[in-house]
């Protein structure tokens, strides 16, 4: 495949520059659900402020023949060590954005997940990504429904399955409630002025679509009210993931398996237990756990300890280069972001995705030739370490 060219809309040389262009561009009820975490959004802002508090060493006189950001990862070689992570009601924030995420994404060889509660389905996204794609599974109630699932992943070429932990029940967010984005949903009178305030989301909208849970349609039982939909997803899921629901799925699944969600030592010791392939340390973006820990620290303990047990990765909070060179450094192997790509669809469209693909690697290999770091591996060489 012909490598992607780096392009980048000058307008735009931040991801913040894109999340202040989305926030005018869709209704503020999708904004919202986009950038807001749970209860009072500490561990929101936490997650970002503790990944800037690392600091890398700079090195000038150094002999250095250039930089490579390219990754080994499940014995595939990406482009840059970060992906795309899984969001879920994508098309509400932006129509159409799992299939713009997911061909960028392809396009500059970096993964997608793709949500199982998002508004694109697994044949779909594996249409667009020739199979190269990742899904990510909430645990399904019913066995049955859990193996058909992994069944359309197989057949349509996935090869890695990531299980989500961090959700034995759905976060408290208080602008969800208020905006009637809770489940079950609702749409009031306040939501569709704000819908005929932002044109191009409506037109884009009916182009494309109401957004729907796409791969959970064969399931779902036809012309659901709101109300109806709400008690179909809360009998659907289970929540809570353990061992025992763990090993089958474990026992099914031929490819690379990725437990999504960890947040302390002890749950990572049962997945390297548990023969799993990978980790994704994170805290759900700050929407599940307002108390907990930021992304950063945890990672820190955990790679430290089980590095050579596990491909470790994390989540939450990135929202740059210097972010992802931050958390490469304090020990994670590869890297996710939600929001920031999210913002770039919402702001910039069919554009956005490949805008912001650019526009990250830009800033890593700029971070990379400032602190003569040749290849992504030699990150943790460049730590400043707190006494």
């Amino acid at each position: 495949m012909k490598k992607k060219q780096i392009e980048i809309d000058t307008r735009y040389p931040s991801i913040d520059d894109l999340r202040k262009k989305a926030k005018k561009r869709i209704p503020k009820f999708a904004f919202e659900y986009l950038d807001g975490g749970c209860n009072e959004d500490v561990n929101l802002h936490k997650n970002t402020s503790e990944i800037r508090a690392v600091e890398l060493l700079p090195q000038y006189l150094s002999k250095h023949t250039g930089s490579s950001m390219q990754t080994e990862l499940f014995g595939h070689t990406y482009d840059a060590p970060f992906g795309i992570a899984p969001v879920g009601l994508q098309g509400l924030m932006w129509p159409n954005s799992p299939e713009i995420l997911a061909k960028s994404a392809f396009e500059h060889n970096i993964p997608f997940i793709l949500s199982t509660v998002t508004t694109s389905s697994i044949e779909r996204i594996a249409e667009i990504t020739e199979g190269r794609a990742w899904f990510q599974l909430y645990h399904p109630a019913e066995n049955s429904l859990r193996d058909d699932i992994l069944k359309r992943c197989d057949e349509s070429g996935y090869d890695t399955l990531v299980i989500l932990c961090d959700v034995p029940t759905f976060g408290f967010r208080p602008r969800d409630i208020r905006n009637g984005l809770a489940m079950p949903p609702k749409m009031s009178i306040k939501n569709i002025l704000q819908i005929l305030g932002k044109p191009k989301w409506a037109l884009n909208t009916l182009k494309y679509g109401q957004p729907n849970f796409e791969t959970l349609k064969p399931y779902m039982p036809k012309n659901l009210d709101l109300k109806q939909l709400g008690k179909f997803m809360d009998q659907t899921f289970s929540g809570r993931l353990n061992e025992e629901k763990i090993k089958p799925i474990r026992d099914l699944w031929k490819g690379k398996l990725v437990l999504k969600g960890v947040a302390n030592e002890l749950d990572a010791e049962r997945a390297i237990k548990l023969g799993l392939d990978g980790i994704i340390v994170s805290n759900h973006g700050g929407r599940q756990l307002d108390a907990g820990e930021s992304t950063i620290k945890p990672l820190t303990r955990i790679a430290e300890k089980y590095s050579k047990d596990i491909k470790i990765m994390m989540d939450s909070g990135l929202r740059s280069g210097p972010d992802i060179a931050r958390t490469m450094a304090s020990g994670a192997e590869f890297t996710f972001m939600g929001r920031s790509f999210m913002y770039g669809a919402a702001a910039l469209g069919k554009k956005g995705g490949d805008h912001t693909i650019s526009l990250l690697k830009t800033e890593l290999q700029q971070v990379m030739e400032q602190i003569c770091c040749e290849n992504v591996k030699d990150f943790p060489n460049h730590l400043i370490l707190k006494k």
